[in-house]
C-alpha cells in the first residue's frame, strides 16, 4: 500500500513537471553559421511585479486604477546601446568565452496596471544583434564553434536615453515617487532591485540536458521551400532546445521573490519571473565537447556514417521503431481475440423457442363486450415445470390458500352470460352484488336473482 501511495505521487510530479508551460523569463534564439564571420540572435526578458494593498491605504488610493506605459527602441548608432554593448561583452568574457557581441539593437516595454486589491507592473526588454568572433578553430574536416556566449547578463544599470531598463526599481522613481518612497530602503527595495537581463540559467544548464535534433532537409536542393536560405545547400541543421522540466533536465520553477512591508498599511510586493528557454540552431552537424570549461560543438557538413539520434542524444531510432512495431502487433492480436470470441457467441434466437409456446385466451365478456387479452404458456408441462416461477412453488405449498370449487358452465352460450366471470372462479355473482341481472334466458347460472329473471324472459 505505501509502495502504492509513493508512485502516484512520483507520477502525478512528473506529470505536473513534465506538462507546465509558463511564460518565460528569458528567452534566446540564435542560428549560427560557422561559415559566417557573424550570426544573428534574438533574446527577451520577462518580469512581473504585483505590489499588493488588501487593507486600502495610500498605495491604494494611488494606484487604483490607474494606468501607463513607457516604451522605446534604440541601436548600437546610440551612445547607451554602445554602453550596454560593453557590459554584455565584459559579461560573456568573465563567462570565458572568446565570442563577442558586434551589433544590437535594443526594445523595451514598462506596463502599469492598476486594480482595486493589487497593481501588476511588466517589465520587458528584448535585445536583438549579431555575434561574431564565435568560431575557435577549423580544419578541412570540422570546426570548433564556442557555445559559451549564450549567458547574456549584466548586473549593473542600464538607462537608455534617460529611461532605467534593468533595475525596476529605478523607473518607479519617475513613474511613481510615491510607490518608490514607500519600498526603498525597506525589504521590497531588495525584490525591486533585481537585475531584469539575466539568463544566467541558460548557461548554467549543460548543454547535453538540452533536447538535440540534427534537420537533413538542408541538403535538399529546395530547401528554400522550408524556409532555409540556400547558402546552407549542402549542410545539416542541428539545433539544441532548452526549457522542458523534467527528471532528466532537471525541475524548472517561477524565480518568485517576495516581501512585506508595514507603513500606513500592510502592503506586500513579490517579483515574478518565469523558467528560461532557448534555441540554438547550428549549420553542419554539431557534436557536442568541452574546451578549457567552455562548451563548444564540434561541427562537420554532414553527420557520421549510420549516425541516428532523437531528442535524447543517444536513444537510438531504431528502438523507437521497434516499439512502434511491438504496438501495432499487440493491437493486432487483440483484434484476432477479439473477432474469435465474438464468433464463439449464440446467434439467432436467445431463450424459448416460440414453436413449444401457445396461446390461451384470458378475458370474459362482461354484458355486451369481451377483450382479447390472453398469455403464452409452453406446449409440454415438463418444459414448463423447469422453469416455471418460484412464487408458484411457494403458492401451492401454502397452507392458508384453499383450492376454489369451479363451476363448470354447461353449454358454450354460458360464456355470454355477464355473471360467468365469476361463477367460474367460485364468488358470488356480480349480478347478485349489484341487485340486477345482465343474463339473458340461455344463462344457467345459478344465482337467485338470474333464475328469477330468466323465468320473467320465459
Amino acid at each position: 500500500m505505501t509502495k502504492a501511495v509513493i508512485l502516484t505521487v512520483l507520477l502525478a510530479g512528473l506529470i505536473v513537471f513534465g506538462t507546465s508551460a509558463p511564460a518565460w523569463g528569458a528567452q534566446l534564439d540564435s542560428r549560427i553559421n560557422p561559415n559566417n564571420d557573424e550570426s544573428p540572435f534574438k533574446i527577451g526578458y520577462l518580469k512581473t511585479v504585483f505590489v499588493e494593498y488588501p487593507n486600502g491605504g495610500v498605495l491604494y488610493d494611488t494606484l487604483a486604477g490607474s494606468e501607463w506605459k513607457t516604451s522605446g527602441e534604440a541601436d548600437a548608432t546610440n551612445p547607451d546601446v554602445q554602453k550596454l554593448m560593453i557590459q554584455l561583452n565584459e559579461g560573456i568574457q568573465q563567462d570565458g568565452s572568446q565570442a563577442r557581441i558586434s551589433d544590437l539593437n535594443v526594445l523595451y516595454e514598462f506596463q502599469l496596471k492598476g486594480r482595486n486589491l493589487q497593481t501588476s507592473i511588466d517589465y520587458r526588454v528584448i535585445l536583438e544583434g549579431t555575434i561574431s568572433n564565435y568560431v575557435i578553430t577549423e580544419d578541412s574536416q570540422k570546426k570548433l564553434v564556442d557555445l559559451g556566449w549564450r549567458g547574456l547578463s549584466t548586473k549593473s544599470p542600464v538607462e537608455i536615453d534617460g529611461v532605467e531598463i534593468n533595475i525596476p526599481l529605478d523607473i518607479l522613481q519617475t513613474e511613481e515617487p510615491i510607490l518608490y518612497n514607500t519600498f526603498v530602503n525597506t525589504e521590497a527595495e531588495s525584490v525591486l532591485n533585481r537585475e531584469l537581463i539575466n539568463a544566467d540559467f541558460i548557461l548554467e544548464q549543460p548543454l547535453t540536458n538540452w533536447h538535440f535534433l540534427f534537420d537533413p532537409t538542408g541538403i535538399n536542393a529546395d530547401a528554400s521551400t522550408f524556409g532555409l536560405d540556400d547558402e546552407i545547400a549542402g549542410f545539416v541543421v542541428s539545433s539544441w532546445t532548452m526549457g522542458e522540466s523534467s527528471i532528466r533536465e532537471g525541475r524548472q520553477v517561477e524565480r518568485v521573490f517576495e516581501a512585506e512591508v508595514m507603513a500606513d498599511q500592510h502592503y506586500t510586493v513579490r517579483s515574478v519571473q518565469s523558467t528560461d528557454t532557448a534555441n540554438l540552431f547550428l549549420i553542419g552537424f554539431g557534436a557536442l565537447d568541452v574546451l578549457d570549461g567552455i562548451e563548444i560543438a564540434g561541427v562537420t557538413p554532414t553527420p557520421p556514417e549510420d549516425y541516428m539520434t532523437t531528442s535524447t542524444g543517444d536513444f537510438p531510432v531504431l528502438i523507437i521503431y521497434g516499439m512502434a512495431g511491438m504496438a501495432a502487433i499487440a493491437g493486432i492480436g487483440f483484434f484476432i481475440v477479439s473477432s474469435r470470441s465474438m464468433k464463439k457467441q449464440a446467434v439467432g434466437q436467445q431463450g424459448i423457442d416460440p414453436s413449444n409456446l401457445v396461446g390461451y385466451q384470458t378475458s370474459a365478456s362482461s354484458g355486451g363486450y369481451q377483450t382479447n387479452r390472453g398469455e403464452a404458456q409452453l406446449k409440454s408441462d415438463a418444459d414448463y415445470n423447469q422453469t416455471r416461477s418460484v412464487y408458484e412453488e411457494s403458492a401451492e405449498v401454502s397452507p392458508q390458500e384453499t383450492v376454489p370449487e369451479q363451476t363448470t358452465p354447461s353449454t358454450t352460450e354460458e360464456a355470454a352470460c355477464g355473471c360467468a366471470a365469476s361463477a367460474e372462479i367460485g364468488t358470488e355473482c356480480d349480478c347478485a352484488m349489484h341487485g340486477s341481472c345482465l343474463c339473458d334466458a340461455t344463462c344457467n347460472c345459478g344465482a337467485d336473482i338470474c333464475k328469477e329473471h330468466v323465468r320473467e324472459m320465459s
